[in-house]
């Protein structure tokens, strides 16, 4: 049997965002997630050794970016790391949080990117933000953390998948990643989550279709902004699980949320990585919704987690290679 949702979790969830698809907006959506985050003004950040605005390059010109460093040494790993936010949403403001824990907890130089967002920006345009703010990193790695082999994407839902598609183009153009870090990523965007027939390949898609946080309806709605021709959701830059191959990509770990829409095809992420020979850990997050990682100061269930995954993922940073 699944755990139960958790209580601190359902207790939170009417006070979440996000949740009324035919009123959304681009700029609700991003004023919602932003009011979010000012919410917590009251509870200090986890506090790092040093927090930079910085840029770096996209593929359209500088991109804003938030630098953040928890030690000082000779050299140590970097993460880029891509916000999540249904792709239209989420900015440094809103991951703040969460980029100064993954510095913490893995002891790497974190860099956060703002990558260009849709409607006015569509696909394939934060992909490429992403995946040249990654080049530009490595480019200029004495920088950051120095260490040329130890350089990781991660990302949040939206994020996850740009960090997965990242992960994917890295391969192809021989960049050595040392580990990507997938939370409850998107990797199957084709049918836009209005498709019957797609949607039952996954069916966390129907048990969570609403109710816990991220619905269905509003990853349609993300859908529908992100890709302005829908016939875009095959290309394995939207939709990493329909990459012909997986084989040889950076090692991984995946994480889900059992009450989450998209828990079915992260998990089918993380099976098809295994079948590729890719070294993957998984967490499934019993008793928790899509957004966990923001929630472990109301939710000891989604700290314990969110702590377990970065702990896993600073193993692959800190590996021989």
């Amino acid at each position: 049997m699944p755990a139960p949702l958790d209580p601190a979790i359902a207790a939170v969830i009417p006070k979440l965002p996000l949740r009324d698809p035919p009123s959304l907006t681009p700029k609700t959506a991003r004023d919602s997630l932003r009011a979010l985050a000012d919410a917590r003004a009251a509870v200090p950040p986890p506090p790092v050794a040093m927090v930079a605005d910085i840029e770096v390059e996209g593929a359209a010109g500088p991109l804003a970016a938030r630098l953040y460093r928890n030690r000082q040494a000779p050299t140590s790993s970097t993460v880029v790391f891509f916000h999540g936010g249904g792709w239209v949403a989420g900015d440094l403001e809103t991951h703040d949080r969460q980029a100064r824990l993954l510095a913490i907890e893995t002891g790497a130089v974190v860099i956060s990117v703002d990558y260009r967002r849709p409607p006015e920006t569509r696909f394939p345009g934060a992909f490429e933000d992403c995946f040249a703010a990654t080049r530009d990193v490595i480019a200029r790695i004495g920088e950051f953390g120095g260490d040329p082999a130890r350089v990781g994407v991660a990302g949040d839902s939206a994020g996850g998948n740009l960090a997965a598609a990242v992960a994917l183009a890295c391969r192809d153009a021989g960049i050595n990643l040392a580990g990507q870090m997938l939370v409850y990523p998107v990797t199957d965007i084709v049918g836009s989550y209005a498709d019957a027939g797609e949607n039952a390949l996954y069916p966390s898609r129907d048990e969570n279709a609403e109710g816990y946080f991220l619905s269905r309806a509003v990853m349609e709605w993300f859908a529908g902004h992100y890709l302005e021709d829908a016939d875009h959701a095959t290309d394995w830059r939207v939709s990493p699980l329909r990459a012909k191959s997986l084989a040889g990509v950076a090692p991984a770990v995946v994480c889900t949320a059992w009450f989450d829409p998209l828990r079915d095809e992260g998990k089918a992420y993380a099976n098809a990585l295994t079948a590729a020979g890719v070294p993957t850990a998984y967490h499934g997050g019993p008793g928790l919704i899509h957004g966990y990682f923001g929630l472990g100061e109301v939710s000891a269930a989604a700290k314990t987690e969110a702590e377990r995954a970065r702990t896993d993922f600073k193993a692959l940073l800190d590996r021989d290679v």
